[in-house]
């Protein structure tokens, strides 16, 4: 059986795990496409980066909320918001735009946090 870590070191784990999530999917990938037609831009993130991300944020919310106090799933929202935050700030080609996208990636990954803790609590009972 496992141990149950002291919920500083639980809370830190989550934290950097949460960033590193950002970090090794998103933060490397700064390359817009530009549609020669259209000249329209997309991106940079792909498809799969996205979906990966979703599956491993999932992943910690819930082990989150199944193993710590209610609470702490609300490490992996702030954890992965401030790293995208540092990371769109100080982007060279930034438009100044970064704090409208934070705060869209705060909600949602609040609300997927909030998902990890109805789930988690339901399936407690």
């Amino acid at each position: 059986m496992l141990r149950r870590v002291p919920l500083p070191v639980a809370v830190l784990l989550l934290a950097v795990s949460t960033a590193a999530v950002q970090v090794g999917l998103l933060a490397w990938d700064t390359q817009r496409d530009v549609d020669p037609v259209t000249g329209m831009s997309t991106g940079p993130y792909e498809a799969w980066q996205v979906l990966t991300v979703g599956v491993l944020l999932l992943g910690l919310g819930l082990a989150a909320a199944w193993r710590g106090p209610g609470w702490l799933v609300l490490v992996v929202p702030v954890a992965f918001t401030v790293a995208w935050s540092v990371t769109a700030a100080t982007a060279p080609d930034g438009d100044g735009l970064w704090p409208v996208g934070a705060l869209l990636v705060a909600a949602g990954t609040a609300v997927g946090g909030g998902l990890c803790w109805v789930l988690a609590s339901a399936l407690r009972r």
